[in-house]
């Protein structure tokens, strides 16, 4: 392996990392501190260390520099005329650190700024509503947009950059995402009380729903997904719509059966606008996921939304 000579002329200095020739930002800090106080205690004391602490690493300091730093005396510390040198260098790096520090915060602040999510349907209008008050109230100054679409949508838009972060029902991840499970959630069969449906005695067989025209979500929902899986295939849709709200408007409006979330029906199952038609031999459970670009973690806002969801 190649060497260089240090400038002493009687030492080797290898050429590797500079992790390994230079001290850490700690160690020129203290050394800073030194220069201004002329005591190691008093430095200690400034930074929070002990002082055995401070002189372990100014030893391990001068080990490293191949050079003496620092005049230990009962009267205090004084720097050598290298210490002076050295103490010269360190304010730059640790000036620059700073500047960099600063610059990191300001991408930190501008990325905290805002928050951009998109959501499936069902996730927009049921349940993100909650999770963003509660997040205003955690960071008031953050600006939230809402991108709402099916879950393909929403991939698509994660993949884009346009999106932080993203939520979908449906049975798989698409790639370049990676992905949380954040809740659960079941898919009901629904129809008007004047439906003949709604005076069955018998739950309805899971072939039959397969073979009836309903009123569904377009290609790319997850609810469609989930349903099209379950039942092995769909008959041609009575009524194709492209929200929650409108299927849910279309079979209280006596158009048809639906296939709907459980969480979007509560209030017209309690009032008797829909009803609950019973369905064997078929399961409609499904996960609600948090999906994010592959290979970055949410950060910020993105992150402290994620929190709520599991709250």
């Amino acid at each position: 392996m190649s060497t260089t000579e240090d400038h002493a002329g009687d030492r080797p200095v290898s050429p590797g990392s500079l992790t390994h020739r230079v001290p850490d930002l700690g160690a020129l800090e203290l050394l800073l501190a030194v220069a201004r106080l002329g005591s190691l205690g008093g430095a200690a004391r400034e930074l929070g260390i002990t002082q055995p602490a401070a002189s372990s690493r100014v030893r391990s300091m001068e080990r490293q520099l191949g050079v003496a730093l620092v005049d230990r005396s009962p009267r205090g510390s004084r720097l050598t005329d290298a210490g002076a040198l050295v103490t010269d260098w360190a304010r730059r790096i640790v000036e620059a650190a700073e500047a960099f520090d600063a610059g990191a915060q300001a991408l930190r602040d501008r990325r905290d700024s805002r928050l951009r999510v998109a959501a499936s349907m069902t996730i927009a209008e049921y349940l993100l509503p909650g999770w963003l008050l509660a997040l205003r109230a955690q960071r008031p100054d953050t600006a939230v947009s809402l991108l709402a679409g099916n879950s393909a949508a929403v991939a698509e838009r994660l993949l884009a950059a346009e999106a932080d972060v993203g939520f979908v029902e449906g049975l798989t991840v698409p790639s370049g995402l990676d992905s949380a499970v954040i809740a659960h959630d079941r898919l009901i069969v629904v129809t008007a009380p004047s439906h003949p449906w709604a005076r069955r005695r018998r739950p309805l067989a899971a072939e039959e729903l397969a073979a009836t025209e309903l009123i569904l979500r377009e290609e790319g929902s997850g609810t469609r997904q989930v349903l099209e899986a379950a039942l092995g295939g769909l008959a041609r849709p009575l009524i194709e719509l492209s929200s929650t709200t409108a299927v849910k408007a279309a079979a209280v409006g006596r158009a048809g059966p639906a296939v709907l979330s459980e969480l979007a029906v509560g209030e017209e199952l309690g009032t008797r606008r829909l009803v609950r038609i019973p369905v064997h031999g078929v399961a409609l459970a499904r996960d609600l996921r948090a999906v994010w670009t592959a290979g970055h973690r949410p950060a910020g806002p993105a992150r402290d939304l994620l929190s709520l969801t599991r709250g």
